[in-house]
């Protein structure tokens, strides 16, 4: 069985990757410059100029993708803990993996009924 000893390096992994965001958000704006000027807050794309409206819209099937390669992508991340402890897992885990597998499956299919893949329509 696992103690709470053992989650100790994960909240360790924790709490650095928090201070190292905050620290850095802080430094940022310490160490950055602070003078705004026109041509600082201008757009600006590759050395090319900008034209016309930046406010124009854009299909709602790109913002879904991102989305939904977000959702699974982080999904997947939670097949690590299994993929480090199976053989210590045994049928449990096993069907514990299954289930989250089939909830996960279950999301795709709903995703895919819904037509969100489908750039066509």
């Amino acid at each position: 069985m696992n103690s709470p000893v053992d989650y100790i390096p994960i909240l360790l992994q924790a709490v650095v990757a928090i201070g190292f965001v905050v620290f850095v958000l802080i430094a940022t704006h310490i160490l950055g410059p602070s003078k705004k000027t026109k041509n600082k807050v201008e757009n600006f794309e590759c050395g090319i100029e900008s034209e016309g409206n930046a406010r124009s819209p854009f299909s709602v099937k790109y913002f879904m993708t991102a989305i939904l390669f977000v959702l699974f992508d982080v999904e997947i991340i939670f097949f690590y803990p299994y993929a480090v402890n199976f053989k210590e897992m045994g049928l449990y885990g096993f069907l514990a993996v299954l289930m989250f597998v089939a909830f996960f499956m279950v999301g795709f299919y709903y995703v895919y009924k819904k037509g969100a893949l489908e750039w066509d329509k």
